[in-house]
């Protein structure tokens, strides 16, 4: 049977997924949405959606075990793991029904099935009902996101692992949940179950969580962490796990003063992702990719092969879900705009969904410094925040990093109450130029969190 042909086909939904299949045939063109697991990609069914909504539920348990400090009384507390997970359910089925309704579109043919690359721009599909459909289209994107990463651990096939998506299926309380990894889902879901009424603790082979922040940043997170009770492991590489005596498993870690056991009811493996490609057949397209696996794009995003682009979490590049979004307007405006939009330059922010949050933007410290930028860095404890000592919520500080000639903001890090939104504001700062005395000079409403910018960026004069 022959190919059947469309103008267009896009491999797997993520966020950019949501809304190019539907503008591209908006434009009259005929296309094609392939997806083998549930419309909506990660975001949607098992990364944001689902984690914020558990991450609300953790904050609330906590808020409500400090009543005492803020005069209000409160009986014991408890989480019902179960209600917490039907909730979830609940907010990823209505994401879900909103993500298809946008598909309705006149001219696009949702199949669902796994694609396979057999040419340069043909696909054969293996449908979820049965059979096979062969398609081809001269402009192919491919989305279709990343997964966990299994961990590369001596035993780890004979013991019980969870991961970002089966964690948020347990209907009972880990006693003691162990977590490898010291990134953005190791210590957001480390948090998360402690406030739940788990034991937990996170092993982070480097020495501190969140290698990549500045030493401050990333040593004043593990300080929250475990004040909040969390012990956080450093300088420990694991090195075997095996069940222990009475259920369980017993983790093997090696660190500078020798090797240690650590045992658990639960381990959860949060030692990052991989991307989905493997059953792609991509060298049967001539589309290259990277060594770990992420497919090589240039700066519009189009692949070895003209005509096949990557966006979101597939590509090289941070895995952020606004960055996919991005990575759908770029494609937008190149496709149907007839444009030469590119993703030079292009500021990526993100947040660290621990409470308090941290915001970041732009360059760490360390990297303008490494870059042998001249630079002035701010920095102001949000106990020095008129907002936040109101609100009872004073950990962390704010931190920007100024180029000293130029006196434009370079980056900032905002870890504190809010702190992804009081990131944003420095954002479009950076994004509109402005040197860092506007901010200090701004008026923002009192008593806003906001309201700290002045006097963060005002002690560049002090």
């Amino acid at each position: 049977m022959a190919d059947e042909r469309y103008d267009a086909m896009v491999i797997g939904t993520s966020q950019g997924g949501r809304f190019l299949p539907g503008d591209l045939a908006e434009a009259g063109k005929r296309v094609a949405l392939v997806e083998r697991g549930n419309l909506g990609g990660v975001c949607v069914n098992v990364g944001c959606t689902p984690t914020k909504t558990m991450v609300a539920s953790a904050r609330l348990a906590h808020q409500a075990r400090r009543g005492a400090e803020y005069g209000v009384r409160t009986g014991p507390v408890s989480v019902d793991l179960a209600a917490v997970r039907e909730r979830k359910r609940a907010m990823v089925t209505g994401a879900r029904e909103n993500y298809v309704s946008r598909l309705e579109k006149e001219g696009l043919d949702v199949i669902q099935g796994e694609a396979r690359f057999t040419g340069p721009k043909t696909v054969e599909i293996a449908l979820r009902e049965g059979g096979k459909r062969g398609v081809t289209a001269p402009v192919i994107v491919i989305d279709t996101g990343a997964r966990p990463r299994p961990p590369a651990l001596s035993g780890a096939q004979n013991v019980p692992i969870l991961d970002s998506t089966s964690i948020m299926e347990l209907d009972t309380l880990p006693e003691h949940l162990l977590i490898l990894g010291g990134g953005y889902i190791g210590l957001e879901f480390g948090q998360m179950f402690r406030r739940f009424g788990s034991e937990v603790t996170i092993v982070q082979t480097g020495p501190r969580p969140l290698m990549r922040e500045d030493d401050d940043v990333s040593d004043e997170v593990a300080a929250i962490l475990r004040e909040d009770g969390v012990t956080v492991l450093t300088s420990a590489t694991p090195d075997h796990v095996e069940e222990a005596h009475g259920g369980g498993v017993r983790l093997t870690v090696r660190t500078p003063d020798g090797e240690r056991q650590v045992e658990g009811t639960h381990l959860l493996s949060a030692v990052g992702r991989i991307a989905n490609t493997e059953a792609l057949a991509l060298p049967a397209a001539g589309i290259r990719v990277l060594d770990n696996g992420f497919i090589e794009v240039d700066e519009y995003l189009e692949t070895s092969v003209p005509g096949v682009y990557a966006m979101g979490d597939v590509k090289s590049g941070p895995a952020f879900t606004h960055l996919s979004y991005d990575d759908y307007r770029i494609l937008h405006a190149n496709l149907l705009g007839g444009e030469k939009t590119s993703t030079r330059d292009r500021v990526v922010p993100y947040t660290v969904f621990i409470d308090p949050q941290l915001g970041r933007v732009g360059m760490t410290e360390r990297e303008a410094r490494e870059q042998k930028r001249s630079i002035r860095v701010a920095k102001l404890p949000m106990n020095g925040v008129i907002r936040a000592l109101e609100a009872g919520e004073t950990r962390g500080f704010m931190k920007a990093v100024v180029d000293a000639e130029t006196q434009q903001i370079l980056g900032a890090a905002m870890l504190g109450m809010e702190g992804g939104e009081i990131m944003t504001i420095v954002q479009v700062a950076m994004l509109g130029k402005l040197p860092y005395a506007a901010m200090a000079d701004a008026i923002f409403t009192h008593p806003l969190l906001a309201e700290g910018l002045n006097s963060l960026f005002a002690s560049l004069d002090a």
